[in-house]
């Protein structure tokens, strides 16, 4: 199986070039692939000791992040080679520091992962939560690579679990530990037969965590705020401002409202339905932003900070079916969470309602009575925060536990 596998996946690739004709995403899909192993051949000396670790997109990037920084400061003459099989994580990451080559994964064809593989050289390989491409893992382990899953999930939903893709269980066993996020992981991986495994919890609240210790500080959102009851509404799509217009145009609260999709005529269309003076972060004025009640963040990689002046966060994604955003990066500041209903994919989004440390809405009456709750009463507010912070720090130690996990092993090319 794993050879027909391999055979419709080079097909694939032969036949980009001709689906590119009629896809604008595919022919992306193929150009920002093109270039790799040059990068990589130009980028990485042959006598370096490498660290590969994969992420699909940005969420599992974020996974990374903690031990990333801690890769850098165990292993500090080590080069890290990041990839990403998703433009959404390399085009906001492509750049980051914690790298020293960043790039898209090539297509888990035979010739690509031996290729890729032997130009990398890897020392140690690391997979965040579920990515499993069976060629690459098989060449990991014909070159004896310390290969390890990290914050990883596994459901019985998952192919390893049906008869059609029952061949992919033995190419599990290029891992040589399973650092996994939650007990039911552990058991459904025991069931595939494997048991070189431990529940350390998920890197992300280590990541979140860390916010803390950042300097968060923004001086257009203390312009902005002047010391008032501030409600942020992170990641939203269409279905999240249909629940929030009302409360936004009558609350006396101050609001951002930071898009998940920053595109100028759907953020502009947003700002016709708001009857409160509105700025936008792009061109804000100084003075007007001091008087204004709403802002529009119209611009990426700043939320998590400015959650560090909310007071209440809304969450989006989970008024439709888009996906519930990260929880975790306001939770972290002790604030109270609103979202949509649609949270049965997101454990600790579960795991925080029943704390009581998140609502969830489904209409605007809901969410008017929630948020009207939450901004009002000052102790409810701090009190359901409070739950919400304890609740990051009660989940924090992954990293140290796959940091230990590396400290003990040796580490060759």
């Amino acid at each position: 199986m794993r050879q027909l596998y391999s055979f419709f996946i080079q097909v694939f690739e032969w036949l980009l070039p001709v689906l590119g004709l009629f896809s604008a995403k595919l022919k992306e899909f193929r150009q920002v692939r093109r270039n790799v192993f040059y990068k990589l051949r130009s980028d990485l000396p042959a006598d370096d000791q490498v660290i590969w670790v994969h992420a699909a997109s940005l969420g599992e990037y974020e996974q990374a992040v903690p031990v990333l920084e801690g890769l850098h400061e165990n292993y500090p003459a080590a080069k890290i080679v990041l990839t990403f099989f998703s433009p959404s994580g390399y085009s906001v990451r492509k750049n980051t520091p914690l790298a020293d080559v960043v790039t898209y994964l090539p297509l888990d064809t035979l010739a690509n992962a031996r290729e890729f593989v032997g130009l990398v050289k890897p020392i140690l390989a690391i997979f965040v939560k579920y990515e499993f491409w069976p060629n690459y893992l098989h060449a990991l382990q014909r070159q004896k690579v310390q290969t390890l899953l990290i914050s990883g999930v596994f459901r019985e939903s998952q192919p390893f679990f049906k008869w059609y893709g029952s061949w992919m269980k033995s190419s599990l066993s290029a891992f040589n530990y399973f650092f996994l996020q939650n007990e039911e992981s552990l058991r459904a991986l025991n069931k595939l037969g494997y048991s070189n495994a431990a529940v350390s919890g998920d890197t992300r609240f280590d990541r979140v965590a860390r916010q803390r210790t950042y300097d968060n500080r923004l001086d257009f959102i203390e312009e902005f705020r002047q010391d008032q009851v501030l409600l942020v509404c992170g990641s939203t799509w269409p279905e999240d401002e249909k629940l929030l217009i009302d409360f936004i145009n009558n609350t006396a609260a101050k609001v951002v409202v930071a898009p998940h999709k920053i595109e100028a005529e759907k953020v502009d269309r947003f700002i016709k339905q708001l009857k409160r003076k509105t700025q936008k972060y792009s061109g804000y004025d100084k003075d007007q932003l001091r008087s204004a009640g709403v802002l529009v963040l119209d611009h990426v990689g700043l939320l998590s900070k400015v959650y560090y002046y909310a007071d209440v966060a809304y969450v989006g994604g989970a008024a439709g079916n888009t996906g519930l955003h990260n929880i975790l990066e306001p939770a972290t500041f002790g604030i109270p969470i609103v979202t949509g209903m649609h949270i049965e994919k997101f454990q600790e989004a579960q795991d925080l309602r029943k704390l009581a440390g998140l609502f969830t809405v489904s209409n605007p009456d809901e969410a008017n009575s929630v948020l009207n709750k939450l901004i009002a009463d000052k102790a409810f507010r701090e009190q359901t925060g409070m739950i919400a912070g304890h609740f990051i720090s009660s989940q924090t130690g992954a990293t140290k536990t796959i940091l230990d996990y590396l400290n003990s092993q040796t580490l060759t090319a």
